[in-house]
């Protein structure tokens, strides 16, 4: 199962036709093309934006590892993640 949104890039030709090509073993849910209240992953991505948003890095590598260390934080926080989920309206668990 492959959830995307509706982002221009998702939707071209030869993706499409991947996904035809594949429907027997592929679903594909598209969401609209901005859905943050229906995906999680955004809500994980805000926690982390939120911490290093002020950031000044000097190079990508310490962006990298700013972001590393925020999603290993967040990894060790599972009521931050299952937060994420119930905004959504979904659990983990289902």
């Amino acid at each position: 199962m492959l959830v995307w949104d509706n982002v221009r890039l998702h939707l071209v030709t030869p993706l499409r036709e991947f996904f035809e090509a594949n429907a027997d073993w592929l679903t594909v849910f598209q969401l609209p093309t901005y859905a943050p209240d229906l995906n999680p992953q955004e809500g994980i991505w805000s926690l982390v934006k939120r911490d290093i948003g002020n950031l000044a890095a000097a190079d990508l590598s310490q962006i990298a590892r700013a972001v590393k260390r925020k999603l290993k934080q967040i990894q060790y926080r599972p009521d931050l993640v299952d937060g994420c989920f119930v905004s959504t309206g979904l659990s983990a668990d289902d």
